[in-house]
């Protein structure tokens, strides 16, 4: 009794349905979960046979298939389970998972099914198809549009000529295309990385690993995509003369600590900014949108070539005669053969490998400091590390 009263208390509170029907395919019981899912009371169903749950073509054939199996042995209705349609009491249909089971009494031969609602996994299934949709249809209409844009300029170019005016004419074209480019690429790269931010969100029940891989690669392309555009903007707007400091007082304390938080957040696993500022000041007089660039661009780097479970050192300080920021790492380091031609723009080393960049990060580093009347310098050794070293005089 004590064993027949524990299964029954789980049948009742069983969070699938759970069904059973006589060899005749009549219903004998339904618990609550059954019930709520088909939106009937018991004794509306007790009796009738189970085709009443079922739309058609299953409807139809169900009473073959018990007749098949009773009379072949055919186990076309037992097994692991299979995905059917359910007919709720108002009419709507359902999807769900049946798995049926045999039991054998010593005078009659019952069924057991269990009902796993698949509901919410279709609806869910159903709105990755369709971020996945208009994915691909943003993705190919920005295609085409950068490629008429690409056109545009290639006959925009065939007809400049070599006179010095059409040269100045065709660095401005070039100018306006480097900015429009931008924002074209901008524009869908958010779009982008916005479906991948949803897709990753709707498909945290499912726990697949696949999806979350491949969300992972989406944002790492995006974020890559990212930073090419901002360096070749960022140079076109130095090569036009275009960036002029600001020199404005400012809390480099606070500014550091600001982009510590920042990038921890986009540093690898168990990968450590400290940072640390010496001397009593923590006031400067320089451009800070330019410095902020600055200090992103190498500890971006710092980051890129550190492995896992590594520390960045990011310092500043302030004394009578300068102000001094020192990022260093103790990653891949920089090839000897290689220093001389760190700063040059488009050179990377030769070890970097697979690792992701323009080559232009550094270059424009240098030419910020310069422009805020400041210098760069460094230290490295290979497969120890490298320490980048901006001053600026007071």
């Amino acid at each position: 009794m004590e064993q027949a009263r524990l299964l029954k208390a789980i049948i009742e509170t069983a969070i699938d349905g759970i069904i059973t029907i006589d060899n005749r395919g009549r219903i004998e019981s339904l618990n609550p979960a059954a019930l709520r899912l088909f939106g009937y009371a018991l004794e509306e169903v007790k009796g009738k046979n189970i085709s009443v749950l079922m739309p058609e073509p299953d409807r139809s054939g169900h009473d073959g298939y018990i007749s098949r199996y009773q009379t072949t042995g055919e186990k076309r209705i037992i097994g692991k389970g299979r995905e059917v349609k359910g007919l709720r009491k108002d009419g709507n249909t359902f999807p769900f998972r049946l798995a049926v089971s045999e039991v054998q009494y010593e005078d009659r031969v019952i069924y057991t099914g269990f009902i796993h609602d698949l509901s919410r996994e279709k609806e869910a299934e159903e709105r990755l198809r369709e971020y996945a949709a208009e994915l691909e249809e943003l993705v190919e209409e920005r295609t085409k549009s950068l490629k008429k844009t690409v056109r545009a300029l290639s006959e925009a170019k065939e007809e400049v000529s070599l006179s010095l005016e059409k040269e100045k004419e065709l660095n401005q074209l070039k100018s306006r295309f480097v900015s429009m480019a931008s924002h074209e690429f901008r524009t869908p790269l958010s779009s982008v990385q916005l479906s991948a931010s949803l897709i990753d969100k709707y498909a945290e029940p499912y726990d697949n690993k696949n999806i979350r891989k491949h969300v992972s690669k989406i944002k790492n392309a995006v974020g890559n995509l990212t930073t090419i555009l901002n360096d070749f903007l960022s140079l076109e707007r130095l090569e036009a003369g275009r960036v002029e400091p600001t020199f404005t007082a400012f809390d480099l304390v606070k500014l550091s600590e600001e982009i510590t938080e920042e990038m921890q957040m986009i540093a690898k696993q168990d990968q450590n900014i400290i940072y640390q500022h010496t001397g009593l000041q923590s006031m400067v007089l320089l451009d800070p949108n330019l410095l902020k660039n600055c200090m992103i661009n190498l500890i971006s780097n710092a980051i890129k070539y550190s492995g896992e479970n590594t520390f960045i050192e990011f310092n500043t300080e302030i004394n009578d005669q300068q102000c001094i920021v020192t990022i260093k790492d103790n990653g891949i380091g920089i090839p000897e053969s290689d220093h001389k031609y760190l700063f040059q723009p488009f050179f990377r080393a030769h070890n970097t490998g697979n690792i992701p960049g323009t080559g232009l990060g550094l270059n424009i580093v240098q030419r910020y400091a310069s422009l805020m009347k400041g210098e760069l310098y460094f230290e490295s050794r290979i497969d120890t590390g490298t320490k980048f070293v901006l001053s600026f005089h007071k």
